[in-house]
């Protein structure tokens, strides 16, 4: 077992593409104006930006949001046909665009285009009386795009072509701050064959491995990568499903989402048990708490932790350690009908890996679900 940090594996990432961070996330769902009004109620984002017909942009509307640094993107199309419409046809509500912050979207167009990544959009400046946003787009897995975004000469509200999304209905925050990392499902023998594509066109580097016999419960399994960039800024875990018993959570996704695609979204936050607390309230619903057993044999298992065993069961959070601290996590539910994307909370205290410790109570908690739905 390989004894360096996060921060020493990430160093030998290559730097030809400085990422910032993620700029933003845009879903493509079939109606932007309500999944504006459930984002709001339900994990407190706040109204931004928006642009549409009364903006001049004839086939869609879309309804930015924001919470903390982080930015959603939701776009529906106005027409039957169209690429947006055939997206939510094809795979229903999902992630289109994983947009990343970037110095120069030009250059990261250039590097990544010639070391073999897939054009989605050429580079482009748009414009306005706030100045200018740079921008560029390249396939990634399945029809799912990392978008390149350079706003340095922009102070504009979110980019031209928007105005402020104003709204009389504004609930609260809930704590969310920024995304820790956005993990993607691919399809049978597709991980190494992604990871590749990371490593050689984004220059990404893999800092975590987890093979089927290590992820499995009785019934199903699968592997994981996790693939970072120089900074660990952007984080992209890939999953693919593995032979089990009966059918994974990943399968499951591939068949509902009809292909390759965003798994789940994992949020930060700095207080998990009043975020947990807040989500409930709202209406978000998490997975099924693990046994008592798990809670028993935390102690021995991650040691002392600053929050109450008994909150952190009543809420049904999760805890896993590693060699520079601990971490907290809980996972939603399905957000949409189609068994398809989730969204995880993560507060992290020193920890840096992604719950290894915990994968085979979250799995136990998916198949429960799945069984439900008649899908395991």
């Amino acid at each position: 077992m390989s004894t360096q940090t996060f921060a020493e594996k990430i160093a030998h990432a290559q730097d030809f593409l400085p990422i910032n961070g993620t700029d933003y996330i845009e879903f493509y769902v079939g109606n932007a104006k309500q999944a504006a009004h459930y984002y709001k109620t339900a994990f407190g984002f706040q109204s931004l930006a928006y642009a549409g017909p009364e903006t001049g942009v004839r086939d869609r509307a879309s309804y930015v949001l924001q919470q903390g640094k982080i930015r959603l993107v939701l776009t529906t199309g106005l027409k039957s046909e169209g690429t947006i419409t055939e997206h939510v046809k094809k795979h229903g509500d999902g992630v289109k665009i994983l947009a990343l912050w970037v110095d120069d979207a030009y250059s990261a167009f250039e590097e990544t285009t010639k070391r073999g990544a897939k054009p989605y959009l050429s580079p482009v400046t748009k414009t306005d009386e706030y100045g200018e946003v740079r921008m560029s787009g390249i396939y990634t897995y399945g029809e799912t795009v990392h978008m390149f975004i350079e706003r340095k000469n922009y102070s504009g509200l979110f980019m031209p072509g928007y105005v402020a999304y104003k709204s009389d209905y504004n609930p609260s925050e809930t704590g969310l701050l920024y995304i820790d990392h956005c993990v993607g499902n691919v399809g049978w023998n597709r991980m190494n064959e992604t990871v590749k594509w990371y490593e050689e066109v984004m220059g990404f580097v893999n800092i975590l491995s987890f093979d089927d016999k290590q992820i499995n419960t009785e019934y199903s399994a699968l592997m994981s990568k996790v693939m970072s960039n120089g900074n660990g800024f952007s984080k992209f875990p890939i999953n693919e499903p593995a032979e089990g018993k009966k059918k994974s959570q990943i399968e499951e996704y591939l068949e509902f989402y009809e292909g390759e695609g965003v798994q789940h979204i994992a949020v930060a936050t700095k207080d998990i048990l009043a975020t947990v607390k807040d989500l409930k309230a709202r209406g978000v619903e998490f997975l099924s708490a693990p046994p008592e057993a798990y809670y028993n044999m935390m102690p021995q298992r991650v040691g002392e932790i600053d929050e109450e065993i008994a909150q952190l069961k009543e809420l049904g959070i999760l805890v896993d350690c590693d060699e520079e601290g601990y971490l907290l996590q809980i996972f939603t539910k399905p957000v949409e009908d189609r068994p398809t994307l989730f969204f995880e909370i993560i507060q992290r205290k020193g920890a840096q890996s992604f719950g290894a410790g915990n994968f085979k109570a979250l799995f136990e908690s998916l198949e429960r679900e799945q069984e439900l739905r008649g899908n395991l």
